[in-house]
């Protein structure tokens, strides 16, 4: 089983290279970071868990410009976002930088997606918060469309994109009905949510992991249903706080990859934590 982190990185914490070469010469498998924009003060959306919104959602560095310093100060480890909130960003731009970091990183990039619960901060991106699964949905159609071998075009309701000539191209090959790095869907388990990744994605992001067993099934019949492989969903259990209870579990589940949540912190809190979390290591590769 391989063993990833995210963190909230800031410009109050430990810097995206220290940790990623902490990351690489510990042997974790990737480094995920979140997305947000701004976090508007006059704000009517709850905190999905409860309580005030911590202070990093307003200090959040640029996922791509983190991870680009990432990518140029190791040669294994894993890059990827989780979560890209789609619907805040132009399609035609966001393919460039997702292509052009995973051309740089020679195909480390991992695409975690996802609507957004902050609904000011949507709007001021423009974005109508009833449609914005559907929006998602076009973007991702029209990225698809500029990572394409061939000049592809697409016409939808939310975006289009006229065939066009556009490299680098993201390095893994099409599978199925995906183009593009490899892609995980976020978010709470619903119909809707497993349409759209036997639809356009690679597998699911589920934050904190819990109900699996429940939600699994229900997910491989959807994804039969969209006629995909069975062997090739993934599912990648994010935000997690480790147990060796809990890696073992996840491995009954057949599940290969967990990311761990580390706290928003200096160097030398997170540097510790890496230590005692490294310990998961050896453990989850032998339940695995």
């Amino acid at each position: 089983m391989r063993i990833a982190v995210t963190i909230f990185l800031t410009d109050e914490t430990i810097t995206p290279t220290r940790l990623a070469r902490e990351l690489e010469e510990r042997g974790f498998a990737g480094l995920y970071l979140p997305e947000h924009t701004h976090i508007p003060v006059e704000r009517t959306t709850p905190y999905p868990a409860g309580g005030d919104l911590p202070r990093e959602y307003g200090r959040t560095l640029d996922p791509f410009v983190a991870l680009g310093q990432a990518a140029a100060v190791t040669e294994n480890l894993g890059l990827g976002t989780g979560i890209t909130l789609v619907a805040q960003h132009d399609p035609i731009g966001l393919a460039k930088q997702i292509a052009t970091l995973d051309h740089l990183s020679g195909g480390r990039f991992t695409l975690g997606l996802g609507y957004g619960w902050n609904v000011e901060e949507a709007a001021d991106h423009g974005v109508e918060w009833r449609t914005r699964r559907e929006l998602v949905r076009d973007r991702m159609a029209v990225m698809h469309a500029l990572w394409s071998a061939r000049p592809t075009a697409h016409e939808g309701p939310y975006a289009s994109v006229r065939a066009s000539d556009a490299h680098p191209k993201p390095v893994q090959r099409p599978r199925g009905p995906v183009v593009g790095p490899r892609t995980l869907i976020g978010g709470a388990a619903g119909p809707k949510l497993f349409a759209h990744i036997g639809e356009y994605a690679d597998g699911w992001l589920p934050i904190g992991g819990r109900g699996l067993s429940e939600s699994l099934p229900v997910l491989r019949a959807a994804w039969a249903d969209a006629g995909r492989e069975p062997s090739a969903l993934q599912v990648v259990p994010y935000a997690v706080q480790p147990s060796p209870g809990k890696l073992a579990y996840y491995a009954d589940l057949g599940i290969e990859e967990v990311v761990l949540q580390l706290p928003p912190a200096g160097e030398k809190e997170v540097l510790g934590l890496l230590d005692d979390c490294a310990r998961y290591l050896p453990a989850a590769g032998a339940i695995a």
